[in-house]
C-alpha cells in the first residue's frame, strides 16, 4: 500500500459539528482530541532552555542520562526493575513509533497485525502501510497464525480499558506461541481512576509478574505528552528486548529518527520529577468528577473508563446522532466510528479541557 492510498484523515469529519458547536452562545467546549492544555511544568521547561546550545547532532540513541532516567523511572513508577541502557529508546514522540513500527520491524504483505477493537487509528495505519493485514481482537485466542506483531494498549484509547496482570501474561504468552512481537502502549499509565487502579498502579507489560526476567518479544512504549504535558516537545520512549531495541536504533540512525538534543535534556528532568506528574493527575481527576456524572445525568452510560484520559460513552444511538445533539449543546466528542467498526454508538469525551470548561460542559448537559 503506497501512502497515497491511506483513507482521509478522519478527523476532517468533524468539522461540520465543530462549526454547529462553535455557534453555542456560550462557544465551544472542545472535548473531541486529547491534547493537554495545562502548562508545561516549569522545571522541564527550564530544562530545555538550557538545553538550546544544541550545535552538534544529537544521539539517535539518547543521551546516557536519559536513558538512565527511562531505565529509573520504569524501576520507580512502572515496577519494572534492572532494565539496562541498551533495553531503552528515546522516539520523536509515540504516534511516529506506532505508525513506524511494522516497517522498522520489516513486517508485511501476508502478515498480520493485531490491535484492539476499540483503538486508536494509527495501529491499523502502521500495517496499512506496510501492506499487512490489521486484526482487530481483544481475545488472544482469536489471534491468528501468521500475526507477527500484537498492539495492547492499556489504560485504552479510547475506551480506558486496563488490562491486569493476568490478560498481560497470557497475551504474552500467545504472542510467543505465534512468534510475534508484542508492543503494549502504556502512555495513559499514570492515570488510573477506578476498581482496583484507584488505589494500585496501573501494570506494565515488563512487570516481572508478567514476563518474569524475560524481556524477550516484548516491547513497552510510554510518552510524556499526558503526564507532562509535553505534546508540544514529542516525547517518549520504549523499552523491553535488548535485540530488538538494537534493531530498531540502527534502523532509526538511517532514517534520521533522533530527538532533538533540547528535548532529550528536558525529558532527563521530567522523568525525574514526581511531583508535576501527581500535580496533573489530580487536576484529571478533579475534572473527572465533574463530567462524568454529568455525562451519566444525560442518558450517557459510561463503558470501561477506568483509567485514562477519556470517558468511552454511548446513549444507545449512533454516535453521529449523539455528536449533532453534544453539538447543539456546545459540546464537541469524537465519534466511535473512528476507532473501528465495533462502537458505532459511541463517543469519546477527553478530559482535556480547562476546569471552566469541563464545569460549562457539565452544565448544558445537565440542563439538556
Amino acid at each position: 500500500m503506497a501512502v497515497r492510498d491511506l483513507d482521509d484523515y478522519p478527523w476532517d469529519a468533524v468539522a461540520p459539528y465543530a462549526r454547529r458547536a462553535a455557534a453555542h452562545p456560550g462557544g465551544a467546549v472542545d472535548l473531541s482530541i486529547g491534547s493537554p492544555v495545562d502548562a508545561t511544568p516549569a522545571v522541564v521547561a527550564d530544562a530545555l532552555r538550557a538545553g538550546t546550545d544544541a550545535h552538534a547532532y544529537p544521539q539517535t540513541v539518547g543521551t546516557p542520562a536519559l536513558r538512565e532516567a527511562i531505565a529509573a523511572w520504569y524501576d520507580r513508577r512502572r515496577g519494572v526493575p534492572g532494565l539496562g541502557v541498551g533495553e531503552v529508546l528515546p522516539t520523536v514522540g509515540s504516534k511516529e513509533l506506532v505508525a513506524l513500527l511494522p516497517l522498522l520491524l520489516d513486517i508485511g504483505a501476508g502478515d498480520v497485525v493485531v490491535h484492539p477493537r476499540a483503538a486508536y487509528p494509527t495501529y491499523e495505519v502502521g500495517a496499512k502501510l506496510v501492506g499487512a493485514t490489521p486484526f482487530a481482537s481483544d481475545d488472544p485466542a482469536e489471534w491468528p497464525d501468521g500475526t507477527r506483531l500484537v498492539w495492547l494498549n492499556t489504560p485504552g484509547n479510547p475506551d480506558g480499558r486496563v488490562l491486569d496482570v493476568a490478560e498481560l501474561r497470557a497475551a504474552v504468552a500467545r504472542a510467543r506461541e505465534l512468534g510475534a512481537v508484542i508492543a503494549s502502549d502504556e502512555c495513559y499509565a499514570e492515570l488510573g481512576w477506578e476498581g482496583p487502579w484507584a488505589g494500585e498502579r496501573v501494570p506494565s507489560i515488563l512487570d516481572p509478574h508478567v514476563v518474569g526476567d524475560d524481556r524477550s518479544g516484548v516491547l513497552s512504549v510510554y510518552s510524556l505528552s499526558k503526564q507532562s504535558n509535553l505534546a508540544g516537545y514529542r516525547a517518549a520512549f520504549l523499552a523491553g528486548d535488548a535485540g530488538i531495541v538494537a534493531a530498531l536504533v540502527t534502523a532509526r540512525k538511517h532514517l534520521g529518527l533522533m530527538l532533538p538534543a533540547p528535548v532529550q535534556a528536558a525529558m532527563t528532568v521530567a522523568l525525574a520529577d514526581d511531583a508535576h506528574v501527581a500535580e496533573q493527575r489530580e487536576r484529571y481527576r478533579a475534572r473527572r468528577a465533574v463530567l462524568k456524572p454529568a455525562l451519566e445525568a444525560a442518558g450517557f452510560r459510561i463503558d470501561h473508563s477506568e483509567g485514562g484520559l477519556y470517558l468511552w460513552a454511548t446513549e444507545g444511538v449512533d454516535a453521529w446522532e449523539s455528536m449533532a445533539r453534544l453539538a447543539d449543546l456546545g459540546i464537541l466528542a469524537g465519534p466511535g466510528h473512528f476507532y473501528g467498526t465495533h462502537f458505532p454508538q459511541h463517543v469519546r469525551f477527553s478530559l482535556t479541557a480547562t476546569d471552566e470548561r469541563i464545569a460549562a460542559a457539565a452544565q448544558r448537559l445537565t440542563q439538556s
